[in-house]
């Protein structure tokens, strides 16, 4: 018997535990969304409009909305936690809720009318939503106008309004999932760059050391069988498998330094795809120099916030990325024509400060309102960066620019 009442007392907590479906469960890493999702509530003022417009109130006015508001507020908060599939349910349940209410509170028929097309854009595609919205409304004119004699223009000013709340959650949910695919096309392109080189690196390192260590150990056999009959053959074998060995450490230095190029090239062409399907043109430097290895990650990684920067913040139009050694300086240019007039700096310019200030350079911001933003890093090479980086002049010229 105790253990019956103990789950029976655990039964309405279980209701409002948010599903793995639900929409609140989908916000979990959006606490701005469910804060949101909170703060609609405070159109639930307009419940108790009749206080304010009506002339007079039904007797049992305060009875009817103490207890449809509560219900109203249960009805929203599981069309939250509970799972999608039943958000049609909810929202014909707050529908109904108003046409309950419609002969003793006005208002709140009203009200609970708009949640229900709020509700409605939860779930399905738009044509489904949209015929929920329809159907709620077309209800909610029958009722309003047929039954209980409603002015038009206030039921056409009540229709239009729910539609529109209903038709924005539907736009606001769409595009939020558009960015989700967006993000996953983007980590997709990232994971498909990586793979490629893998690939590229283990065809390189069989082609470079398979044939290579295989005529090295040849002639190092040689040379051990001529050692006792032969000492002057056996040095020349020793000899020509040394320059063997030279000559692959070479093509794997040179191979190695291919792979750290690959970095900064794959983040260029990851942010023409998360830019042009913001529609935002990008142009960038598509023949990259050699870049030193310390510098090449962190300079990726620079490139990475600038460009999010561009996406999250400029609403720009078109944007350039160009990379080029001038001098004893490799510099880096980012450039938008949005809306400029950046003054405080967020996490993301900090961290690219510190990524600067890491490899002993210096980053310049000019932004001026209304013509965008050009961001340059500027990073001082070492004479031995200097060796492995070609001079300005051998540089690809406006033909090595893609778009």
């Amino acid at each position: 018997m105790n253990a019956r009442l103990s789950s029976d007392a655990r039964m309405p907590r279980s209701w409002f535990t948010p599903t793995p479906d639900s929409l609140w469960n989908r916000f979990r890493d959006k606490p701005r969304l469910r804060l949101a999702s909170l703060f609609h509530l405070v159109w639930t003022v307009y419940v108790f409009g009749d206080l304010v417009f009506a002339k007079t109130l039904e007797p049992h006015w305060w009875l009817v909305t103490g207890i449809s508001f509560p219900v109203f507020l249960v009805i929203y908060v599981l069309a939250y936690t509970q799972s999608l599939r039943l958000t049609p349910w909810f929202a014909a349940a707050s529908a109904l809720l108003g046409f309950a209410v419609m002969d003793v509170n006005a208002s709140a028929c009203g009200c609970y009318v708009i949640y229900a097309c709020a509700i409605v854009g939860f779930e399905g595609s738009p044509r489904r939503s949209l015929s929920g919205m329809g159907a709620i409304l077309g209800s909610f004119v029958l009722v309003a106008y047929l039954l209980h004699d409603w002015p038009p223009a206030i039921i056409a000013g009540l229709s239009l309004i729910a539609l529109c709340v209903g038709a924005i959650n539907v736009i606001y949910r769409f595009n939020a999932q558009r960015d989700a695919e967006l993000k996953l096309s983007h980590d997709e392109v990232r994971r498909l760059a990586a793979m490629a080189e893998r690939e590229r690196i283990g065809r390189d390192l069989h082609d470079l050391l398979g044939h290579t260590l295989s005529l090295i150990t040849l002639k190092l056999e040689l040379s051990r069988r001529l050692l006792d009959r032969d000492e002057a053959a056996a040095r020349r074998e020793m000899e020509e498998a040394e320059q063997v060995a030279r000559h692959a450490l070479a093509e794997v230095r040179s191979a190695v330094t291919g792979i750290r190029a690959s970095g900064l090239a794959a983040e260029l062409a990851s942010a023409r795809l998360l830019l042009n399907a913001s529609m935002v043109g990008f142009e960038y430097t598509s023949e990259l120099p050699v870049l030193p290895e310390r510098i090449e990650s962190e300079l990726a990684l620079i490139l990475r916030e600038a460009i999010t920067n561009v996406h999250r913040h400029a609403r720009a139009s078109t944007a350039e990325a160009h990379v080029g050694i001038e001098g004893r300086t490799l510099v880096l240019t980012v450039t938008d024509d949005g809306k400029g007039g950046v003054r405080d700096e967020g996490n993301g310019i900090c961290g690219m400060r510190e990524r600067v200030r890491k490899l002993g350079g210096s980053i310049g911001f000019e932004s001026v309102r209304a013509q965008g933003t050009r961001v340059r890093i500027a990073i001082p090479l070492t004479p031995a960066d200097r060796l492995a980086a070609p001079p300005r002049g051998e540089l690809p010229t406006d033909a090595g620019i893609a778009t």
